[in-house]
């Protein structure tokens, strides 16, 4: 079972060290190059765990949500007529769940196949259940939800998901503060201004007493509005980019009462930005634990109406057989804007370096490795680089490489090319002129 949302990654205290690690993993990480497999999978994404409020005396509970979908793995196939089984049977004395149009429960009601059409790469919720605990129910039952699904697509021409893990619902009382989940945006012009989709809700059956805020946001975006109730660091120019904001409101919330910020919350997209992120979260002031953390962080994604112009440079060297001669290639990003993988934290580009005919590397930066793609020429030694996540404007990064001579070959020219980290074009790279270049070793001239 995969996680409800991006935010279940970066819940709570982790957050910040959770983003940081989406901007900075992948320095080195010498994954090999070699064809895409032709592999799909279908996963499930749940909370694992769902609180649901006790109910008054002589009273009904309220609904609480509990959102589900499906995902696939590889974008090379389209999968459709996700179908998700949801057995609710094991909540009996505890809960009890209401289904939407979109579920077919069985003659129990407590089964249902739930249709979630298209299947897509990045998860949101397609089917929104509704659970309640039932009169009676005390503080601390608990109950589960187990699924399974399928859908038609992929390699084999159908799909099933191999993993899933139960939701456990538990009677509970207390607060619980949500934030609504933002819908991504793309062909946002830069040096223009975002609105965050920021309210808080609290669902769970007692008034929270005031509530912390936590922000970040990558190196493309500013937080422009300011709170005398926040502090604000960065950005870090010199490190990932990143602006954090951490806040503290005395504002109280009722049960079912929805509050906003006492502005509205302003991002700026700088002239920088490009493929952006930004996360958020709510957390109860005081020793309070939130019944359901499942709603408590979100992460938008902007994508900015914008190119980064990526480049490479060779070099010329000379030797003799048996020599070992200093070679290699540069890296530019040329901008305007910077480049990075928010969402996996993969490297940003792979650069493929084909070593000049009878020559073979004897030293090589960390971040290269041997390497091997169908169809290379066994003569002729391939290495594949990495650079971090992103890629700021201006970034000038050399890659030397020392090349021992085995056989001298006038004019050997070996070439260099940057692409993306998995093999896909760089869309946001419109000057594919500079992404090639030559590594000549004996040039004749």
């Amino acid at each position: 079972m995969s996680s409800v949302s991006v935010g279940r990654l970066l819940r709570r205290g982790a957050c910040a060290g959770a983003v940081g690690a989406l901007v900075v993993a992948g320095l080195g990480s010498g994954a090999a190059v070699a064809d895409v497999a032709q592999t799909d999978a279908l996963a499930i994404h749940s909370p694992y765990d769902v609180a649901a409020t006790v109910a008054p005396d002589g009273g009904t509970a309220q609904y609480r949500p509990l959102a589900l979908g499906l995902t696939h793995s590889n974008d090379g196939f389209t999968v459709t007529d996700g179908r998700l089984t949801v057995d609710a049977s094991g909540l009996a004395g505890v809960a009890e769940v209401a289904w939407p149009d979109t579920c077919t429960p069985d003659d129990t009601g407590t089964v249902a196949v739930c249709d979630t059409g298209d299947v897509p790469i990045r998860y949101s919720a397609q089917v929104r259940l509704k659970v309640r605990a039932v009169a009676g129910a005390a503080v601390g039952a608990q109950g589960t939800v187990t699924y399974s699904a399928e859908a038609t697509g992929g390699p084999d021409g159908t799909l099933a998901a191999t993993r899933s893990d139960d939701t456990t619902v538990t009677v509970g009382s207390g607060v619980d503060l949500g934030i609504p989940a933002p819908q991504d945006v793309t062909g946002v012009a830069p040096d223009t201004s975002l609105t965050v989709p920021y309210s808080v809700t609290n669902t769970g059956n007692e008034t929270a007493h005031g509530f912390s805020v936590s922000m970040w946001a990558t190196y493309g975006l500013d937080v422009t509005t300011r709170y005398p109730e926040c502090a604000y660091t960065g950005p870090d120019v010199n490190g990932t980019g990143m602006t954090s904001v951490t806040c503290s409101f005395d504002t109280e919330i009722a049960p079912g009462a929805t509050v906003a910020l006492p502005e509205p919350l302003l991002l700026a997209v700088t002239g920088h930005a490009l493929y952006d992120r930004f996360d958020y979260d709510v957390q109860p002031l005081g020793d309070v634990t939130d019944l359901d953390s499942s709603d408590n962080s979100r992460s938008w994604h902007i994508t900015a109406d914008n190119t980064a112009d990526f480049a490479v440079y060779g070099t010329e060297a000379s030797g003799a057989a048996g020599d070992t001669v200093t070679s290699g290639f540069r890296f530019v990003n040329h901008g305007p804007a910077w480049a990075g993988d928010v969402s996996a934290g993969d490297p940003i580009t792979t650069i493929d370096f084909y070593a000049p005919q009878g020559t073979v590397a004897t030293s090589m930066p960390r971040t290269c490795h041997g390497a091997h793609t169908a169809g290379d020429d066994p003569a002729i030694a391939h290495y594949a680089c990495t650079l971090p996540t992103w890629a700021k404007p201006d970034l000038d990064v050399g890659f030397p490489f020392q090349l021992r001579i085995d056989t001298v070959v006038p004019d050997a020219t070996g070439h260099v090319t940057t692409r993306a980290y998995n093999g896909t074009p760089l869309a946001f790279d419109t000057n594919s002129a500079n992404n090639t270049a030559e590594v000549i070793v004996n040039p004749s001239a």
